[in-house]
């Protein structure tokens, strides 16, 4: 009934099988993968036809994590497996970036991929899985695709580089000083094609020794899915790719005055503007069996790629005037919103973001529901890109894959500069508003997210800076580098190269190839142009802040203090009453990890400091031979019981009262009175001893010689 081919290779650690031909066989390819005990199942179908007048590629991919896999159900209401997780959909961007330029060129036709995690064994990450079986499936599907890929995880610890380091080792980076770096790597037999990484400054040669090290690693995986697929592979899909030679020449012997002359303004909407009548000039001089050609914009591309690429390699000279190494004028402002707690708006050139800072308690810690586990962060980012950024008019929603990725890329450039939490002990949320665009709005975040912090009274480490690389390669092999591209340089180039760090290091690398791969050697160089590129930026924010703020009157200040672990329930009291109560006399707000570490947290000084005093007088112990004031709360015949300390109480016994007889307690006493009191001791049973008679009940000065 089955006809199922299976292979297996040892990669790392474990065990790499790659299976097919038992599940999902009505997909044009289905594979499972599975490393460890982490299995993904990746299935691939697509269409025979194109679409009519489709003029785009479209491909979709879906990456699925099922609770199951872990053993877990789901939480919130329903109990099911909801909207994408930012997990998941990063995942599925990262399956994406590195297929999609190995279709065929001209292959239009809609295919689907979808991966599901079927079992998780909380130490091989299925996002790895995922990739490699997506790759399989693609490649024994029959689809035009120029494969395979393979790919893997490389962490830096001791400087050695690690092969698919665990779930745990890569689980929040920064509370883990021994691992350096969390990269991930794409690529075919020959060349790179995508790179993600989180890294903790690391240096260009470190950062570059590691990519060529994934490459290494990744060969058996490539391997294993050729020899999988030389047995079960499908009868390649009958595609050539559309000859259109004919309207192309028509296209540019029809406009390409004109369009050389649009490229040649540097503003942008009137370089945008200028290319609209362009293409309508050479529109207008076609037949109508050409207009009607499924390939005209293809055409039109390859008219403008053209003129873009081939002055800009020949003449060193950008669409916008700039040489190749140049970064556009920047203009950093701190400080522009009164009531938030942090504010900064970075331009650069026709890119800007308006990046704003809040500061949180722990009560506004993100709550993550994952497969591998629940847990916190302190650290949040969000980024939004509204139509008028790029002067358009657009439907507004919720945040699509793009922006949870752009903001993604940026909170991993910045949280390797945060500060420990035991010494800023707050939540962080920065929200990066674009307001314009023209060429990598997310390294724009990350700029005036540093400058935002900063603003904020954040003690960033260091400011981190980061720059859009470009490239554009030629089929003679020509090239050029490209500093702080544009948009136009984005859309037309052969590669986006975003790196962001400090001036010791780089925190964070993607990298996203639309040709099949780059040699190291351009990658060298292109971090080499990069460094270059980000020390300057660094140099123009330091214009705004150099170091940290004050902080704003309107943030809430937090004070932490740390008590043992067997006196937490005692803060918390039962049923949670006694920190109630704490909060409710105080006004503070109060909150408790099971570590034993307290944050108080108000905008009111005097708030923090009685509900410090408050939790202090629970979970610390009275000094024997010190001096406290206190109040009567109950007398007997032999004495008086005196709240002295917290919730404790003492005797007064009625011979430590006064130097005199006294008949009865209630002589001198009354209940409510507020007495100061020298702790003596305590006696065989615990209990406590005080004196009164030995402190001067004005000064509440030990009175020498009485004891």
């Amino acid at each position: 009934m089955f006809n199922v081919t299976k292979k297996s290779i040892q990669w790392g650690e474990d065990t790499l099988t790659l299976e097919t031909g038992k599940v999902a066989r009505q997909a044009d390819g289905s594979v499972i993968a599975t490393l460890g005990e982490t299995s993904v199942m990746a299935n691939v179908t697509f269409a025979r036809k194109q679409k009519p007048g489709q003029d785009f590629f479209p491909l979709t991919v879906h990456y699925q994590e099922k609770y199951y896999a872990a053993g877990k159900v789901p939480g919130g209401f329903f109990k099911r497996e909801a909207r994408p997780t930012e997990k998941e959909t990063l995942t599925a961007r990262l399956i994406d970036r590195p297929i999609r330029p190995l279709f065929v060129p001209g292959f239009k036709n809609e295919v689907l991929v979808m991966c599901t995690v079927l079992s998780h064994d909380l130490v091989n990450d299925p996002d790895m899985v995922a990739m490699i079986a997506a790759s399989a499936a693609l490649t024994i599907s029959g689809a035009p695709f120029m494969g395979p890929i393979a790919n893997c995880r490389v962490g830096f610890e001791d400087g050695e580089y690690v092969l698919n380091p665990t779930v745990d080792d890569m689980q929040d980076l920064r509370l883990n000083p021994e691992q350096r770096l969390d990269l991930v790597v794409a690529g075919t037999k020959d060349a790179v094609m995508m790179v993600e990484s989180e890294a903790y400054e690391l240096s260009e040669a470190e950062m570059l020794g590691a990519v060529n090290f994934a490459h290494e690693q990744i060969q058996p995986v490539l391997d294993l899915i050729i020899s999988l697929a030389e047995d079960c592979a499908k009868e390649p899909f009958d595609f050539a790719a559309p000859d259109y030679s004919d309207l192309s020449a028509a296209v540019k012997a029809a406009g390409d005055t004109e369009m050389r002359a649009a490229f040649a303004i540097s503003d942008k909407q009137e370089r945008t503007s200028a290319v609209s009548a362009a293409r309508d000039t050479i529109k207008a001089a076609l037949s109508p069996e050409q207009l009607d050609d499924a390939n005209l914009g293809s055409a039109l591309k390859k008219l403008e790629a053209g003129i873009l690429r081939g002055d800009v390699v020949k003449t060193g000279i950008r669409i916008d005037g700039r040489k190749t190494d140049e970064i556009r004028p920047i203009v950093s402002e701190t400080g522009l919103l009164p009531r938030t707690h942090g504010s900064a708006l970075f331009t650069r050139g026709e890119t800007q973001g308006l990046v704003v800072t809040t500061l949180g308690t722990g009560d506004d810690e993100q709550f993550i529901d994952a497969l591998h586990g629940n847990f916190k962060s302190n650290f949040l980012l969000h980024y939004n890109f509204p139509p008028y950024s790029v002067g358009e008019v657009g439907r507004v929603s919720g945040p699509g894959r793009r922006e949870i990725g752009h903001g993604k890329l940026a909170w991993r450039a910045l949280q390797a500069v945060l500060p420990a939490s035991t010494d800023f002990p707050y939540t962080i949320r920065l929200v990066s508003e674009i307001t314009e665009s023209n060429g990598s709005s997310s390294m724009a975040s990350v700029c005036g997210g540093s400058l935002s912090m900063m603003d904020a009274g954040v003690p960033l480490k260091a400011a981190v800076a980061g720059v859009a690389m470009g490239l554009i390669l030629e089929e003679d092999g020509s090239y050029a580098i490209l500093s702080d591209i544009l948009g136009d340089e984005d859309h037309l180039g052969d590669m986006d190269f975003k790196v962001a760090g400090t001036a010791k290091g780089i925190t964070s690398l993607q990298m996203d190839i639309k040709i099949a791969g780059i040699t190291p050697e351009i990658m060298e160089k292109a971090l080499e142009q990069a460094k270059v590129g980000r020390v300057h930026i660094l140099g123009e924010m330091a214009n705004a802040l150099t170091e940290a703020s004050d902080f704003s009157v309107h943030a809430p200040r937090i004070e932490t203090m740390q008590v043992p672990t067997d006196k937490i329930r005692e803060v918390i009291g039962s049923g949670g009453k006694v920190i109630r109560e704490i909060v409710e006399v105080s006004g503070a707000k109060v909150d408790i990890n099971d570590d034993g570490i307290i944050k108080i947290a108000s905008p009111n000084a005097e708030s923090i400091k009685k509900a410090y005093d408050m939790i202090y007088s629970i979970v610390a112990e009275p000094e024997e031979g010190a001096i406290y004031t206190g109040k009567v709360v109950k007398i007997v015949d032999f004495g008086a019981f005196v709240n002295f300390f917290g919730k404790r109480d003492g005797l007064v016994h009625v011979s430590q009262i006064e130097n005199r007889r006294l008949n009865h307690p209630s002589d001198v006493l009354k209940e409510g009175q507020e007495v100061k009191v020298k702790l003596l001791g305590f006696d065989d049973r615990g209990k406590v001893r005080l004196s009164m008679k030995i402190v001067d009940q004005t000064t509440g000065e030990e009175i020498k010689g009485e004891e």
